[in-house]
């Protein structure tokens, strides 16, 4: 099982400096062959201050991005189940002081409201969210995952059920697994033990727990995975490496590495007096995403309604691979207005973040192919490593997004989205699979759903 080597990354930061125009030169060539960096180039990176080098360093990280994921932007929503927790940790709304909430827990019947009312906005991808509690079991999961994807709203439904859960049992994760979850995520929040013991009181303070759960799903059979950290509760860079040395771990002793990685900042929530002692500005955010998204080039990096529309639009275009958009962060939050877990920064609705993404060239994706076509783990990283990824990605998010400008799309965005569509249809490299792909647009006007390669 994984023991972090605090030590070790504290070494390598203190080792590192800001590069001058020939070291950077050198670590962004290497890092633009897709193959990642070592540790300490990433702290090299990390430690960049002047302008002029920032933007050499985004330049890098998109032509890494768009080389292996292209330009599209996967689109997400959360779902909370239940706001129910026996933790008490410093930076979360609902910590379970918080007595001035009044808690819910979704049954069935409010959990299939709630999908359709997101089917309804056009998602067809969601991630589960529900705090640590003994009413919040795994068969309680189970039953929702089971429930959602058995809901239908006209030609529209939710395709794949990701989970974030609180660290579990192996044979939990393997109900999980049973009941179709598509990825497992869970951010260790702070890498830095003291940091972490400090902040967490309940179960989710034990640290060892929570830095082996990936482990216990990976036994479990769960082996599309994704990492994180809560930006701001120590200091980023120590925070970057740690997560990028976890990941290379996960690499190296099971084969398969993070199919995501989620950037999260720290956000004000009702009753939380907690204040960061590190808070991430906006550059180095920036920055940081950079430098992971040039480090570990094969995973899938996700920004969520955390961010502001401005910081969102800039981070798209260094790294970010996949986003939330719309969300609600508490239990029937799509049908009421309680308060969340935390304040989020971007409260566009879904058609409105799709206006953006089209203006900026990018080709939004409700693309869901992978993990229903068994293309997870070592098959995902086969494909992501050598850059053939994009061979499938752009053809199945042409479709995707097809389908939701017929079903959902106001005629602006309908007339913005059929413009994209035909740019990113030349794009595609094969002729056989360009001619496929108009085959099946046709097929989508005439009604059909769920095309994909």
């Amino acid at each position: 099982m994984y023991a972090h080597n605090e030590k070790k990354i504290n070494e390598v930061l203190a080792d590192s400096k800001a590069p001058d125009d020939g070291e950077l030169e050198k670590i962004l060539k290497k890092a633009e062959r897709n193959k990642g960096l070592g540790l300490d180039e990433s702290a090299t990176l990390l430690r960049i201050r002047s302008k002029r080098h920032l933007n050499s360093l985004f330049k890098s990280a998109w032509k890494v991005k768009n080389e292996i994921y292209g330009n599209r932007l996967v689109l997400f929503a959360p779902l909370y189940l239940s706001d129910y927790c026996v933790n008490d940790c410093e930076y979360c709304g609902f910590h379970c002081r918080n007595k001035k909430l009044k808690r819910k827990k979704l049954s069935m019947r409010e959990i299939r409201e709630q999908a359709s009312l997101l089917i309804r906005m056009g998602h067809k991808r969601i991630l589960l969210e529900i705090g640590e509690h003994p009413e919040n079991s795994i068969d309680y999961v189970c039953d929702a995952i089971k429930a959602i994807y058995g809901t239908k709203v006209g030609k529209g439904e939710i395709r794949r059920v990701n989970v974030n859960i609180a660290s579990t049992t192996t044979e939990n994760y393997r109900k999980l697994k049973k009941a179709g979850i598509g990825t497992y995520q869970l951010f260790q929040e702070t890498y830095h033990r003291e940091t972490y013991e400090r902040l967490h009181k309940g179960p989710k303070a034990d640290y060892n727990r929570q830095i082996t759960a990936h482990e216990r799903a990976f036994k479990a059979g769960i082996d599309d995975y994704g990492m994180g950290v809560l930006f701001g509760l120590y200091d980023y860079r120590f925070e970057v490496l740690s997560l990028l040395a976890h990941a290379k771990y996960m690499e190296e002793k099971h084969g398969v590495g993070p199919h995501t990685i989620s950037v999260p900042r720290f956000r004000p929530a009702p009753s939380v007096v907690f204040c960061p002692e590190y808070p991430v500005s906006d550059s180095d955010f920036l920055k940081l995403i950079a430098v992971i998204r040039l480090s570990l080039p094969y995973a899938g990096m996700i920004i969520s309604t955390r961010e502001g529309p401005e910081i969102r639009k800039k981070a798209f275009e260094i790294g970010i691979s996949q986003t939330s958009a719309a969300s609600k962060t508490s239990p029937g939050g799509y049908s009421s207005g309680c308060a969340g877990q935390f304040e989020i920064s971007d409260e566009r609705t879904l058609e409105e973040v799709l206006h953006g993404m089209c203006g900026q060239g990018m080709l939004p994706s409700f693309c869901t192919a992978c993990y229903r076509s068994k293309r997870t783990g070592k098959a995902f990283m086969k494909l992501a490593k050598t850059g053939n990824i994009h061979h499938l990605c752009r053809p199945n998010a042409i479709l995707t997004f097809k389908e939701f400008l017929i079903d959902y799309a106001n005629p602006k965005l309908r007339k913005e989205g059929e413009r994209i569509i035909g740019k990113e249809i030349e794009k595609i490299e094969d002729n056989d699979r360009k001619l496929e792909t108009q085959n099946r647009l046709r097929s989508i006007e005439k009604g059909q759903r769920d095309l994909f390669f």
